[in-house]
């Protein structure tokens, strides 16, 4: 090739090498109208130069004392341009491909992210695919490209950390799911998926980089990881969920009423078949009489039940709560347990924080007693196991999951927020208003 190579960049600076013949005595090069930065007559046939700056396609002529003659011709390239697709962003690790589309690559020579030198195929002038490199730091770093025509750069890609889960807030809800919650982190803002026991979120928002909003699928009652996958990489927090059951009140044998009683949520029972006084009390969800979704609701009730009786107390409590205040933990009685007035249950501002009480015998509540939930503390994450039955005073208001072994008596004007869960016996109701708090 007379002029090797026969392209390079317009603002000049390139090393070319022309090859002809009477190449001795030469006075002057020039591309088109400018002369040679500089050049070398290295023998008669070969003659290095430097090209000056220019535009587009020029004739290259060296002159002698002979004259002067066109040896061949040589094409200024601009720097190339391009942008980045998918999203610039990625893994620490690499590895991952991306496509830089544009104009001015099929020369190129190398691709740098920051520093990092990427391995690249020429897909055509207008696109190259690039395998990124690995970083040592997360954070945005330049991208260039250097062809014939020169560097072309003005594009970031960002290296991003894994993301990590800190805590799901509310961290419990029904089983149908539609709920929504807050998942609290690090490293979110390029999420592309959020899964709850490998079910995809209804829907999700990024909130920040420390935070996602999503509305939850529907799941299996008992614990489910939350995972989030980002554009950084996926993690996913063990049992960071639990899906909660749809009934309010289930009886082992048979639930009973008398009044105007009022429960929000299913009812139903398992493996008895009997439910009276409904009319005249209200049921606003189904009742389930040993069908399919009462037999899961008893299996799901001696699995739960089971759980909480294997949960390593936190502490011991006996005698009568009434005029107490505690803190999140697993609390165990040996025996009977009274509520006479009121107990607080703080959860210190933290909306996640549960509380078992393993109650060896019986739960007694005085007339007009009641459970007062204060800091962030709800009533789905108290959980109160009888290890016999529970019996109710007139006008309680109670806050909790009441899971008996045998059964439960609801006096008259009796207020539960929460659940009323009879293991082997039977549900007494009595002008009552029970609401499942999900």
């Amino acid at each position: 090739m007379p002029v090797s190579p026969d392209q390079g960049s317009t603002g000049g600076g390139d090393a070319v090498t022309l090859t002809g013949s009477h190449f001795t005595g030469t006075i002057g090069v020039r591309y088109g109208s400018r002369q040679a930065a500089s050049f070398t007559v290295v023998s008669d046939t070969t003659t290095a130069t430097v090209t000056p700056s220019g535009q587009g396609p020029v004739p290259v002529s060296v002159t002698t004392a002979g004259g002067t003659g066109i040896v061949g011709t040589f094409y200024y390239l601009p720097p190339p341009s391009f942008r980045l697709t998918p999203p610039p962003a990625g893994p620490l690790a690499g590895g991952n491909t991306v496509t830089l589309t544009g104009l001015g690559l099929y020369t190129t020579s190398e691709v740098r992210f920051g520093t990092q030198v990427a391995e690249f195929t020429v897909d055509s002038d207008g696109r190259l695919t690039v395998t990124v490199p690995a970083a040592a730091a997360a954070g945005p770093v330049a991208v260039t490209v250097r062809t014939r025509g020169g560097i072309g750069g003005g594009v970031a890609y960002t290296y991003l950390d894994s993301p990590s889960i800190t805590v799901v807030t509310l961290d419990s809800g029904p089983v149908d799911g539609g709920n929504l919650v807050v998942i609290t982190g690090t490293a979110f803002s390029y999420a592309t998926s959020v899964t709850f026991g490998g079910i995809p979120a209804l829907s999700y928002r990024i909130a920040s980089d420390t935070e996602i909003d999503a509305v939850v699928p529907a799941g299996a009652l008992g614990s489910a990881d939350v995972s989030v996958t980002t554009l950084g990489g996926t993690t996913s927090a063990s049992d960071a969920y639990t899906y909660l059951g749809r009934f309010a009140v289930l009886g082992g044998q048979s639930v009973t009423n008398t009044g105007l009683t009022t429960v929000t949520g299913d009812l139903g029972v398992s493996p008895g078949v009997s439910v009276t006084g409904f009319p005249p009390g209200q049921v606003n969800g189904t009742i389930h009489i040993s069908d399919a979704d009462a037999v899961q609701a008893h299996a799901d009730l001696v699995a739960t039940y089971d759980d909480a009786v294997g949960r390593i107390p936190d502490a011991s409590i006996s005698g009568d709560l009434g005029g107490l205040t505690l803190t999140p933990g697993v609390y165990n009685a040996v025996s009977s347990i009274g509520l006479t007035g009121t107990l607080t249950l703080d959860a210190e501002g933290d909306r996640n924080a549960d509380w078992i009480f393993q109650i060896g015998s019986t739960l007694t509540t005085a007339t007009a007693s009641g459970v007062l939930l204060t800091n962030g503390a709800t009533a789905r994450n108290v959980i109160w196991l009888i290890g016999s039955s529970a019996t109710l005073g007139t006008d309680t208001a109670l806050a909790g999951r009441v899971l008996a072994q045998t059964s439960i008596t609801l006096n008259a004007g009796t207020t539960v927020n929460g659940q009323v869960l009879a293991r082997d016996g039977s549900v007494t109701l009595d002008n009552n208003s029970v609401t499942r708090p999900w």
